[in-house]
């Protein structure tokens, strides 16, 4: 099938990909000039695992292409997926949908035959029938279907959730946009797949209800691991004696210094003021928000609790800036709240992280970034874990003791043992653990 994907960022070029190893033939188009060459030329502007041989082996095969003019792309398309960004807009926490109808306006005047409009981005319940709407308005006598089809797919392991997913969503009403739909998917049969054809508002809908049920169940064991440390219990005995209950499972039960990335904050904001203009408030996200946001601010006492409760003239080694490892995005990251309430507290700042430094100096731009988390560490008066990527887990801990001014750690994702760093020496700070001194 033919397939033009709109927009290049992290959805439309994983799913575009993808669908092109499917064996689609696909085009992924871009207003962004430099952005469509750096592609050409196999530069992936995102770090994803997997994402550039993927991408380099389906340009090489011909079934994957980039470009700036959708035109001809949107014409021939079977299908045509809207995967742009929906921010959250400024200063009322909705979706700021105007790049999606943007987009449905160019697609309006260019589509040619029967063709299926995807709604790919993350949408409010009611978009597909604004993009239906202006699509109409534009070509009444276009043949098409809008269809929402979200995306669920996980920062680092996004190739293996597009291929084998849990599940596919596809909200339609039109028997000949199903077919369509059925045909693109077709290569996940092989994995008996469910695909869960429902209306298109539902499907709307499922997407924010998944994001803000995984929310607030991060939120729930971060509120449990306070209670751990008041109480003396822990909290990841606590996570695995729930999780171990098949009702409840294992998956976002770990604490730490709270959600972010591009999904949650956004979706969970945007959800909230959904139901609140509906009439049918939802009362567990709103409070899941504000204490998510009242958690990463909170975050930084806990290392000026380390150091006897004042950080002016300290050195802070922090390791891991981005939301989450294997990945460079830092959108929303708890770093962007606890190291400026550091600094603003005269704290000096070290970091490495190790995919993540160039986008987060235009976000922090006042920290010194070192090529290594020994350098980060070197002369600190504790080091933050802030991130758990895998590096981070193996440290040699007696080099880490040498280097530092005081051998003190704060571990914001419980990557290291309680009992181990106290038998090397260090003062150990966790969530939702003991405390070893």
């Amino acid at each position: 099938m033919r397939v033009a994907m709109i927009g290049t960022g992290y959805v439309g070029l994983v799913s575009g990909a993808c669908f092109a190893d499917f064996g689609h033939v696909v085009t992924c188009v871009d207003k962004d000039e430099g952005k469509i060459e750096r592609l050409r030329q196999n530069v992936i502007p995102i770090f994803e695992p997997g994402l550039d041989d993927l991408v380099a082996s389906n340009v090489r095969d011909g079934r994957l292409k980039f470009a700036v003019d959708g035109a001809e792309a949107i014409r021939q398309a079977d299908a045509v997926f809207i995967a742009v960004g929906t921010p959250s807009r400024r200063g009322d926490g909705h979706a700021d949908l105007s790049y999606v109808y943007a987009a449905a306006e160019e697609i309006a005047g260019l589509i040619e035959g029967f063709t299926v409009i995807v709604t790919k981005s993350t949408v409010p319940v009611g978009t597909g029938d604004e993009i239906e709407r202006i699509i109409k308005a534009r070509r009444p006598d276009a043949d098409f279907a809008v269809v929402s089809n979200p995306e669920f797919l996980r920062e680092g392991a996004a190739i293996d959730d597009f291929k084998r997913p849990d599940r596919v969503v596809v909200g339609t009403d039109s028997e000949r946009a199903r077919l369509v739909m059925a045909e693109l998917y077709r290569p996940l049969n092989l994995n008996d797949t469910p695909i869960l054809f429902t209306g298109r508002r539902t499907s709307e809908l499922i997407k924010y209800a998944a994001n803000a049920f995984l929310a607030m169940k991060i939120t729930f064991i971060n509120e449990m691991a306070d209670l751990c440390e008041t109480l003396g219990a822990d909290v990841q005995q606590v996570a695995r004696g729930i999780g171990l209950d098949n009702r409840i499972g294992p998956k976002f039960l770990h604490a730490g210094p709270g959600y972010g990335g591009s999904c949650f904050p956004k979706d969970t904001l945007a959800l909230v003021r959904t139901a609140t203009d509906a009439g049918s408030p939802v009362r567990l996200i709103e409070t899941t928000v504000q204490v998510n946001d009242a958690r990463k601010r909170a975050m930084a006492s806990r290392v000026a609790d380390a150091l006897g409760g004042n950080v002016a003239g300290k050195t802070i080694g922090v390791l891991g800036l981005t939301f989450k490892p294997n990945t460079d995005d830092m959108r929303d990251a708890p770093s962007l709240d606890i190291v400026p309430e550091l600094q603003k507290a005269g704290a000096i700042v070290k970091a490495f992280d190790p995919e993540g430094m160039d986008e987060a100096a235009k976000l922090l731009p006042d920290i010194q970034y070192c090529s290594g988390p020994y350098e980060a560490i070197t002369g600190a008066d504790v080091v933050l874990i802030l991130t758990e990527w895998n590096q981070f887990r193996a440290l040699d801990l007696d080099r880490v003791k040498l280097l530092m001014s005081q051998p003190i750690m704060v571990d914001l994702r419980n990557v290291y043992s309680a009992a181990e760093l106290k038998v090397r020496g260090f003062a150990y700070h966790s969530i939702g653990r003991p405390t070893q001194d």
